[in-house]
C-alpha cells in the first residue's frame, strides 16, 4: 500500500524513491486528481521501479525522501520484531492447546504488572459469570440441558 500526503512528497517520491524526476511533471500524473485517474498506468511505473528493490530498499528511499513509512509486519515479523525483544514484551500464557505467546498490554506502570492469566477454555466460566449477571441456578441448569450452554 502506498499513499502521498502532498505535491511535497509526490516530487520526492519522483525523484528520491523512483528515481525518475521527469516523472512529477508527466501530464497525466502533476497533479493528485491525474494520479487517480491514470492509477493503473502510474501503478506500473511502481511496480517496475521497485522490481530490482528488496523492501529495506525501498524503505531506504521513501526515508531518504522524508516521507512517513512503516513495514507492515505478517505474524513471524511480529514474534521475531527486534523491539518486542528487547523491551521483553513477551510472556508465555497457557492454553487448553499448550503454551502460547503473548503480547504484554501496551500501557505499561511501576504500580503493577499486568496478569497474564491461562486463556479459559471454550465455556470454562460460563456459568459463573451468567450466576454473576443474576442468572439463577435453575435457569442456568436449563440452560445447561437445553445445549445452550
Amino acid at each position: 500500500m502506498l499513499g502521498l500526503q502532498n505535491e511535497r512528497e509526490w516530487q520526492a517520491f519522483c525523484d528520491t524513491v523512483l528515481a525518475q524526476p521527469a516523472l512529477a511533471n508527466d501530464p497525466r500524473f502533476n497533479a493528485n486528481f491525474k494520479r487517480v485517474e491514470h492509477r493503473a498506468a502510474l501503478r506500473e511505473l511502481i511496480v517496475q521501479a521497485f522490481a530490482t528493490l528488496d523492501l529495506d530498499a525501498v524503505m531506504q528511499r521513501l526515508d531518504r525522501a522524508q516521507i512517513a513509512n512503516a513495514r507492515v509486519n505478517d505474524m513471524q515479523g511480529v514474534w521475531d520484531h527486534p523491539q518486542l525483544k528487547a523491551r521483553q514484551r513477551w510472556r508465555q500464557v497457557q492454553t487448553s492447546a499448550g503454551s502460547v505467546p503473548s503480547l504484554l498490554p501496551p500501557a505499561t506502570s511501576n504500580a503493577f504488572s499486568p496478569r497474564m492469566d491461562p486463556v479459559p477454555a471454550l465455556g470454562e466460566h460460563t456459568e459463573q459469570l451468567l450466576a454473576e449477571l443474576g442468572l439463577p441456578a435453575e435457569r442456568i441448569a436449563h440452560l445447561r440441558a437445553a445445549g445452550a450452554i
